[in-house]
């Protein structure tokens, strides 16, 4: 009997130790990612290997594509005909009868090889009503600039004001507009208080209209077309017409309704006292004030230029031309600089020759870098994947010490890999 119990006790032991041999036998908890192909990082993949064979080739072909590119773009840089003059000082310096501009402040690009005669300005004072205006401006700076055209330009011709240092890329100056608000909605004062426009969201207890900014500081001189001189009949000059329609880009079109603002529920941004005392007459339709719908559009460098008039069908005689200007916005009072700029265009836009020097120093520097390397090819070849060139294969230099920087561990081999 107690053999028995013996043998049983013996099998349930037995039985006990191999359901813990089991337990312990689990698989334990790993964090090793899954063994396939996507998180082994074992997906077929095509790494090219650069020789002399594949990159010479290449540095040749960007050069020659890269440098006539280049020539072109300065070709036709230097087709635009324009003519650029400064006239911030023209209201301070310039007397009432015509007297040539500084040199410095004068531009002239023209085909002709004849040089057209200086520029003069001169300045007197008048009583205007400027356009997108509700009354005349007494005591208006008047500026008139007189310039020659050598030869005949265009069409088309365009007609630029130019500015510099004024940064309009400011976060703060960026921001300040509500779009609603140029959509044409009546926004409150309290809803406009919360706003972005911040500083000039809201005056005498009503909302600014248009809040912010941008539209505050907008350029407000009026460039009229200019008018040309014909000898023949002094008593009768003809204006070359310049239109301000299609100047703003059709986008920005599309963002600029009539508001819905009642007569008197907003006022004008302090900037624009001068042209709007008050609302009670009405508000300037925005949806058709383009020269606003381009000044909205934030110029991204402190030196710019925005497009005020066009004449896409006319020819611009040669000649003698004068243009008045209604000077009101005060460059003067951040050190910039104030400009207009009549220029024609070419397929890849305006003067500009940036561009085109940068494909041909690109071009240039692509073929001498692929003449030097072809020459050090030629001269002495390198065998791809030459071992010889290693630092550990090299029995002049102590491997370890010199691609680490630390001295080599006891025992270890500078030969060993």
């Amino acid at each position: 009997m107690s053999n028995t119990v013996t043998h049983t006790d013996s099998i349930e032991q037995e039985e006990h130790d191999v359901e813990q041999k089991h337990k312990h036998q689990k698989k334990p908890k790993s964090r090793r990612p899954p063994n396939t192909a996507f998180r082994q990082q074992r997906l077929k993949a095509w790494q090219p290997i650069l020789t002399p064979k594949t990159v010479l080739p290449i540095f040749f072909l960007v050069g020659v594509i890269f440098a006539p590119i280049g020539g072109l773009l300065l070709w036709a840089s230097e087709t635009v005909q324009s003519i650029k003059i400064d006239y911030t000082d023209c209201n301070t310096t310039a007397t009432t009868e015509f007297q040539q501009i500084p040199s410095d402040k004068v531009e002239t690009s023209f085909s002709s090889s004849n040089s057209p005669a200086r520029p003069q300005w001169k300045r007197e004072v008048a009583n205007v009503r400027p356009p997108y205006s509700v009354r005349n401006i007494s005591n208006t700076p008047v500026c008139t600039l007189q310039f020659s055209i050598p030869n005949d330009i265009g069409p088309p011709v365009y007609l630029y004001y130019v500015m510099t240092n004024f940064y309009q890329n400011h976060r703060r100056y960026v921001r300040s507009l509500d779009t609603s608000q140029l959509r044409g909605d009546a926004i409150s004062k309290s809803s406009i208080d919360s706003s972005a426009c911040d500083p000039l969201r809201s005056r005498d207890d009503k909302p600014i209209y248009p809040c912010g900014l941008i539209a505050n500081s907008m350029f407000n001189d009026t460039i009229n077309s200019p008018v040309f001189n014909n000898e023949a009949n002094e008593e009768d000059p003809s204006v070359f017409e310049m239109t301000n329609r299609s100047i703003a880009w059709d986008s920005d079109a599309e963002l600029y309704t009539k508001t819905d603002y009642a007569n008197g529920d907003a006022v004008p941004p302090p900037y624009w006292l001068e042209r709007y005392p008050n609302y009670d007459e009405g508000y300037p339709d925005l949806s058709t004030y383009e020269e606003f719908q381009v000044w909205m559009r934030t110029a991204g460098l402190p030196t710019f230029s925005k497009l005020a008039l066009r004449n896409d069908n006319d020819v611009m005689r040669a000649g003698i031309y004068t243009m008045r200007i209604y000077d009101y916005f005060p460059a003067h009072l951040y050190d910039g600089t104030k400009s207009i700029l009549i220029s024609t265009r070419t397929v890849v836009g305006g003067k500009n020759s940036f561009l085109g020097i940068a494909y041909v120093v690109i071009g240039g520097l692509c073929i001498v870098i692929g003449l030097v390397f072809t020459a050090a090819h030629l001269i002495k070849p390198r065998r791809l994947g030459d071992h010889t060139y290693l630092s550990w294969n090299n029995s002049d230099l102590p491997a370890t010490a010199t691609t680490t920087g630390r001295e080599p561990r006891p025992g270890a081999s500078s030969g060993g890999a």
